[in-house]
This record gives structure tokens, C-alpha cells and sequence, in this order.
């Protein structure tokens, strides 16, 4: 018997090793996992940073390279050449970056289903047939073809793959090991596959669909009257007023009505299967400049904060750069070398989203079943065929055909079902992610930019995703532009469907560079944007019917207009500003509307409250969390009877700004009525309806009445890690203000990525902070060692040094690559 059970011992024991090292399925082997040797037991890391000196000998650098580490973990790379610079850049940020680099290009690339198996199928799929792999391969191309572009990437690459080269399955990141899977050799499109990936998340909104649903349903009259093309209260990114010093390009003339409406009303509901999804309002960003006029140090004064995901590993990896051609210092793109935004000695820019109008979807008539040819200009035009293989972990390979017209692909055929809901079936999408572009050129010229002169030349070369560059210069000059690569349309092409057969539907070219929206050293003396619309009306070009809801603009613009004598610290509060005022604006609207005679309990201590409440979205408050998600409801109220199709005819919601002005001057309009109900409704019945309704769903949520209402409370922003789910590498419950509309623009999952000011003067001075830190090990004391910085809304000094040997009390080690 003692025989037998050591035997079944040993059997079992076995059985679980074997077990535990092998994959089941697209879940990964648990055992290497689990090693003492190779498992997650081996990512910890010392809990505090020793001061130190050490050299490592790598292949592909011509002269040794001098990184020096600050106390929060930025290298600072001193190189003798540029080359040797970049090779530094990519072997440090793989060092400290690489499975974010990889997972995120992967991601872009449709290849996740390499790693994580069946569940991503759909994801990828949607990610190839946008075209993101086709765009990718046109921008390495060009990326190539360039010298100086070339010997950039190829440098960075050979960086990172050098790092890879090294690396032991014991040192992998943890997410290798939880995945079970390993990295990969670098290579140049996966740079262009990142900034694919910024396109796809800052310029893939589109309207189209749901406007086509509203002009079919309900006609030209009240498209024109509840989705205007421009806003009853703006104060646009270039200021009122300012004179264009070009002879603009004759506009592409306007297709004639009836043959455009005819096309989009016959189309059928099946067509619209996929429904459309608007762009998060929450991603934007803010950047300014002040003039040398408003300074307290007599120099322009730039401040940024781009507004994105707020995500762990950080989105943005902090560096210096020191060769002979340049001395720069700021963000970078974990996987794209170079400083997307920062300074240098002479010259500091920053950059938020255009949000311009850059992908559009054309009806598409096909010969027949075979897709193999399709209507355009009285002609049958073939298409060409792009076959697309997935290896989906643990299953076999799975193969995928995309049809390309000269528009683009036909993203889903009539009758698939879409992932994302803004892309209707049936169409092929003219996207400006399509086409082929340098952007690495742009920084690259930003990064050793001198003056005004050489951020104009910079930003020539610059295409997607249209972003507005804030500039100044030790020169005083400062100058904003919103910047990009912007097709030539007639007005509101692309507001709804396209004709795909029709010719004069196409794109007919780009606006001139040059004449993209600029002005330099206002009267004024101050620059700004706050992705609010980039002109008056009286741009000669079109570039989108709608952008941001402009209260962040019209705020950050008050504030600067009354600022004198700003420091470094002036910017910083600007960017930390609470005031909400789209309650401003709409609370003497809104509180006499209300029937407040009917209100109990909690509904009537609300009502109260928010009377009484500051207008600041702060943490305590409970103000904001009312007006939040009572605006919330008032817009379902008025608009979800006329305006929600459900899946067969999705349609949209008119502009808060749109239905404020309604309230103020149309009380007896008729969409006030709530036609699923036999009674007519009135005004106050809606406005106080919606009050009550916001109540109720905070006290489910919270209880009654009592401080677990305030707006931290309930706002509740978490930076999670990227991969869904892992709670325990990421920082939930962070408690802050602000909100989607405020200029401290942080809400549940959204918020400023980077904040940055930077004083410009004989010897530049930055400051900056983002939600997480530089290593992306969670084992790591500096993984997310910056949060509570940033929820305080500090800022930290960025080591700024001249020299490799500049003694500075926050250098902490030193390593050099030999």
C-alpha cells in the first residue's frame, strides 16, 4: 500500500507539473508563471532608487553613450552623434517600456489574437479593415525613403532590439509572463503602427451615419436648425477677426441638393445596422501660450495638457536628448523616438486635437456578388483585394478578404455585424490615416527648432492626427496653428453619407500646407486652444461642422485675457481651474424651470445644494455631481422619443449648447413633448422630470443625500492598466476634480496624460507631471510613484542639463552604453 501511494504521489505530482507548463488553449502555462526562477517573483525592484554607476557593452553604438537617471527615473542621454542618441533612446525606453511598446503596436496591427487567442478576433479584424496595416506600410515608406527619417528609426529600432537581444525569460515583464507569451524583434512600421494608433484615437470620429438617419427621418429644416454649423457661443482657437495673408484654392463646388438627397433617402435601414458612435468629448486637451507682454520674467510662458485615456503603463515616457544638433527635454511616445512635446534652449511647443473632419464613408455599388468591381463615374472600376491571416492562439489560422475601392476599404459588407457602431455596412471609409506621411520628420525638426521660422518649416511636414501646435520662442514670439493634412472640400462634405458612385463626392485635394490656420503674436498677447473650433466663419476652407463644446475655450480665454505679470505657477492653476461654466451658463436657465413646489426628500436637499453651489467642480462638492448627471437627463428627456432609433436607425442628440438656447428663447417647442406618452409636456415638466431623475439614480448609487454625493466621490477616476480588468496594477479610486467640460479636464477615465508649463529665457525652465511613472513594472517603485503629484495638480521640475558631467542633486545614477 505505502508503494502504491508513493507511486500515485509521484503520478500526481507529475501530472501537475505537467499540467502547470503547458498552454490550454489561448491560456497561457501557469507554471513558468509561478517559477521562483522565471516567474513574477522575479519583476519586484528595490523599493528605493541607490545612487550608482554602471556600464553596459551593447552592439550598435559608434561612441559611448552617457544616460544620466533622475530621482523619478527620466534618462537624460548624452551622445556624441544623433544616431547613437536614438539607439540610446530605444534601448532605455525597452528597458524600461517594452511590453507596452509591443502590446499597443500589436494592438494597431490587428494582432492580438496572437496573445490572448479568439476573444480579439473582432478587434483585430475592425483594426485591419480600417486600414491600419495599409496606412502603416505607406508611412514606413515614406518614413524610409527620406535619409534622415531613416537613419532615426533604423537607429531607435536597432536600440530596442538590442535591449530584446539581452533579455533573459527571468526578466521578461510580468505581462509576458501572465500571457504567456514572448517579445519579438523591433522593426520600422511598428513605429508607424503607433502613430496610426494616435490617429485612430484622436481623428476616427465620424457623424455621418447618424446625420444621414436624422436628414432621412425628418428632413433639411431641422438638420439645419438643431445641428447648425457653428455654435451660438464660441471663442475660436485663432482669434475673431484675424486676416488670411493667402488667395485660398476655388472650393470644390456643392453637389446639387436633389441629387444628394436622393441617394441618401433611398437608402435602406439595413444599410444602418452598425448604428454610429461620436467621438469621446472627453479627449481633447488644452494648450496656451503667454506673450513676453503678460510675463512676470519678461519671456513667453507655454503650458500644455493633452487629454487621453489615463492608462498604466503612462501613455507618455519622459526623456532628454543631447547630441551637437540639439539639447531637447520632454514626452515621448513609448515606441516612436524623438519628443512629441517638450523644449529646448530656444523654443517650446505643445500640441492638442483638431478634431477636424477626416474620415468619411461613401455608399458603394458593387457589379456583382464577387465584389470584384464597382460603380464610379459612369464606369465599372475594379477593386483591389487584400487578404488578411490572423494566427489566433490556440486555433488555427483564420483568413479575412478586404475589398479596397479608390476611397478605401469596404470596412464590413451588408449584413456583417460592425464592432464599433460608427461604421455603417456597406461603405468603404476615406480616412486620412490612409495616407502615406512623415510625422517622425516634424519632430525631428521641432526637437533642433531655433525660432518661429523653423517651427513653421516643422510643421509642413506634419499630417495626422490634425493637432493644434502651440509655440514660443526665446525670440518672444508665440504662435499657434491648427495644423495638419486637410482634404479640400466643399461645405459640410461628409456631414452625412457620401456617394461613392459620384466623383464630385471625392476628396479633390488638400488645402496648402501654408495656408493651414495661423496667427502669430495676437494683439492680445496670449495663444490657446482647447479643441473648440479653429476660426470664424470666415476661413475660406472647411474642416468640420462640429468640435468641442466650447466652455473650456471661452475659459481658459477669460482667464488669460485678465492675467498680468503670469508666472510658471499662473499657468499651472489655469490648468487646475474648476470653474464649471457650462453650469454658469445654464443654471439661471434651468433652476426657475424647475417645478420645485414638487420636490421631496432628496430631490428637494439637491435642489438646494446646487442653488447654492459654487459652480467649481471640486472634489467636495456635491454641485457638480447634481448638474452632471441632471444635464445627463435633460438631454435624454427632451430628445430620446424623436431622436433614438434604436439599432435600425441610430441617430444623435443635439449639442448641449444648442438645447440650452432652445430652452432659453423656444420654451414652447415641440420637442419638448415626449410623443411615447398621451399627455403634452411642457418645459418645466422635462427640466424638472430630468431633475428628479438625476436624484434618484445618486441615491441608488449613493445613499441619500450626505458627503458620499460629492463629485470625487462619484466621478471616481481610475488610471487602469491596459490590460482590461487587472485591477492590482492599477489605481482605482482616485480622488480629484474636474470634469469633461472644465479646464482641469479629468473625469472617470479621461484626463490630463501630461501637464507641462515651460518658462522660456536665457536658461529655460519646465515643469511637468502624468498620472503614473517611467517604468511600466508594476513591481517597480516608480510605476505609478507620480499619481498623487498629478491629483494634487503639482507639478515637478524636469531636469533640464547642459553637460553629461552637470552636477544636479536629483541625478541619481549613471549608465553608460560602451
Amino acid at each position: 500500500m505505502r508503494v502504491f501511494r508513493a507511486i500515485l504521489t509521484c503520478l500526481l505530482a507529475v501530472g501537475l507539473v505537467w499540467a502547470l507548463n503547458r498552454p490550454w488553449g489561448p491560456a497561457p502555462a501557469f507554471g513558468p508563471f509561478l517559477s521562483p526562477f522565471t516567474g513574477f517573483w522575479q519583476n519586484a525592484e528595490p523599493a528605493s532608487v541607490a545612487e550608482s554607476e554602471r556600464e553596459v557593452d551593447v552592439e550598435g553604438t559608434t561612441q559611448p553613450v552617457t544616460v544620466r537617471y533622475d530621482e523619478y527615473g527620466v534618462p537624460h542621454i548624452f551622445a556624441q552623434n544623433d544616431a547613437d542618441a536614438y539607439f540610446a533612446q530605444g534601448f532605455v525606453t525597452a528597458r524600461d517600456r517594452l511590453w507596452q511598446m509591443e502590446f499597443q503596436t500589436h494592438a494597431a496591427a490587428g494582432r492580438l489574437t496572437e496573445i490572448v487567442g479568439e476573444r480579439a478576433l473582432e478587434l483585430d479584424r475592425f483594426n485591419r479593415r480600417m486600414g491600419m496595416g495599409f496606412g502603416a506600410e505607406r508611412a514606413v515608406k515614406m518614413m524610409l525613403e527620406d535619409p534622415t527619417s531613416r537613419a532615426v528609426v533604423e537607429a531607435y529600432t536597432a536600440g530596442i532590439n538590442v535591449y530584446i537581444a539581452g533579455l533573459k525569460p527571468a526578466n521578461y515583464p510580468i505581462e509576458y509572463k501572465m500571457l504567456g507569451y514572448a517579445p519579438e524583434p523591433w522593426t520600422p512600421i511598428k513605429c508607424a503602427y503607433l502613430l496610426k494608433l494616435m490617429t485612430s484615437t484622436l481623428a476616427m470620429g465620424a457623424d455621418d451615419l447618424r446625420m444621414t438617419n436624422i436628414l432621412r427621418k425628418y428632413g433639411p429644416d431641422v438638420v439645419a436648425d438643431l445641428f447648425p454649423d457653428y455654435p451660438t457661443l464660441e471663442s475660436p482657437i485663432i482669434p475673431e477677426g484675424t486676416k488670411w495673408d493667402f488667395k485660398p484654392l476655388p472650393v470644390p463646388a456643392t453637389p446639387t441638393d436633389a441629387a444628394m438627397q436622393r441617394q441618401l433617402l433611398t437608402l435602406t435601414a439595413r444599410s444602418f445596422e452598425a448604428g454610429l458612435v461620436q467621438n469621446n468629448p472627453a479627449i481633447g486637451s488644452n494648450n496656451w501660450a503667454v506673450g513676453a507682454q503678460k510675463s512676470a520674467t519678461g519671456y513667453p510662458i507655454l503650458a500644455n495638457d493633452p487629454h487621453l485615456t489615463l492608462s498604466l503603463p503612462s501613455i507618455w515616457y519622459q526623456v532628454q536628448l543631447v547630441t551637437p544638433t540639439m539639447n531637447v527635454c520632454g514626452v515621448s511616445l513609448p515606441g516612436s523616438p524623438g519628443v512629441i512635446i517638450g523644449f529646448n534652449q530656444k523654443v517650446a511647443w505643445g500640441v492638442t486635437n483638431v478634431g477636424a473632419d477626416v474620415l468619411d464613408f461613401y455608399t458603394i455599388k458593387f457589379k456583382d456578388t464577387t465584389q470584384s468591381a464597382y460603380w464610379h463615374d459612369n464606369q465599372w472600376k475594379p477593386t483591389t483585394m487584400r487578404i488578411e491571416r490572423y494566427k489566433v492562439k490556440g486555433k488555427p489560422d483564420v483568413l479575412d478578404t478586404v475589398r479596397y475601392t479608390h476611397h478605401g476599404p469596404v470596412v464590413y459588407a451588408t449584413g456583417e455585424k460592425a464592432l464599433r457602431p460608427n461604421i455603417p455596412t456597406g461603405h468603404a471609409a476615406r480616412w486620412i490615416a490612409h495616407e502615406a506621411a512623415n510625422d517622425l520628420r516634424c519632430f525631428y525638426l521641432l526637437n533642433r527648432a531655433n525660432n518661429y521660422d523653423d517651427y513653421r518649416k516643422a510643421l509642413t511636414y506634419y499630417a495626422a492626427p490634425a493637432q493644434n501646435f502651440v509655440f514660443a520662442s526665446v525670440d518672444k514670439d508665440i504662435a499657434i496653428s491648427p495644423n495638419g493634412k486637410y482634404p479640400l472640400k466643399w461645405k459640410n462634405q461628409g456631414k452625412f453619407i457620401l456617394d461613392g458612385s459620384n466623383p464630385a463626392h471625392d476628396w479633390q485635394g488638400w488645402i496648402p500646407t501654408d495656408q493651414n490656420p495661423l496667427v502669430k503674436n495676437p494683439p492680445r498677447n496670449f495663444v490657446s486652444s482647447a479643441n473648440q473650433f479653429s476660426t470664424d466663419r470666415t476661413y475660406p476652407y472647411y474642416l468640420n461642422w462640429q468640435f468641442a463644446s466650447a466652455e473650456r475655450g471661452r475659459r481658459i480665454n477669460e482667464r488669460l485675457t485678465a492675467m498680468t505679470n503670469a508666472t510658471a505657477d499662473s499657468l499651472r492653476m489655469l490648468q487646475n481651474d474648476n470653474l464649471n461654466l457650462r453650469a454658469t451658463d445654464a443654471l439661471p436657465t434651468l433652476l426657475p424651470l424647475v417645478q420645485a413646489q414638487s420636490l421631496q426628500g432628496d430631490a428637494r436637499l439637491a435642489y438646494d445644494a446646487v442653488s447654492k453651489w459654487s459652480r467649481r467642480n471640486d472634489p467636495d462638492e456635491i454641485g457638480p455631481s447634481v448638474f452632471t448627471l441632471w444635464t445627463e437627463k435633460l438631454l435624454e428627456t427632451i430628445w430620446k422619443d424623436e431622436l433614438d432609433g434604436g439599432d435600425t436607425l441610430p441617430m444623435r442628440y443635439p449639442s448641449f449648447d444648442r438645447t440650452l438656447l432652445m430652452l432659453q428663447r423656444e420654451p414652447t417647442a415641440r420637442w419638448f413633448d415626449n410623443t411615447a406618452t398621451p399627455a403634452r409636456e411642457t418645459i418645466n415638466d422635462v427640466v424638472t422630470a430630468s431633475f428628479k431623475a438625476a436624484c434618484d439614480s445618486l441615491t441608488r448609487a449613493h445613499g441619500p443625500l450626505s458627503p458620499a454625493w460629492a463629485w470625487a466621490k462619484h466621478k471616481s477616476t481610475d488610471v487602469r492598466h491596459l490590460l482590461p480588468g487587472v485591477d492590482a496594477f492599477s489605481a482605482m479610486d482616485v480622488l480629484n476634480g474636474g470634469g469633461g467640460t472644465v479646464v482641469n479636464a479629468t473625469t472617470a477615465r479621461t484626463g490630463p496624460s501630461w501637464r507641462m508649463v515651460v518658462a522660456l529665457g536665457p536658461k529655460p525652465q519646465g515643469y511637468g507631471v502624468y498620472p503614473g511613472g517611467q517604468s511600466g513594472n508594476p513591481g517597480s517603485p516608480a510605476y505609478q510613484n507620480l499619481i498623487e503629484t498629478w491629483r494634487e495638480g503639482k507639478l515637478n521640475e524636469l531636469v533640464y542639463l547642459q553637460t553629461a558631467t552637470e552636477q544636479h542633486p536629483k541625478v541619481k545614477q549613471t549608465l553608460t552604453l560602451k
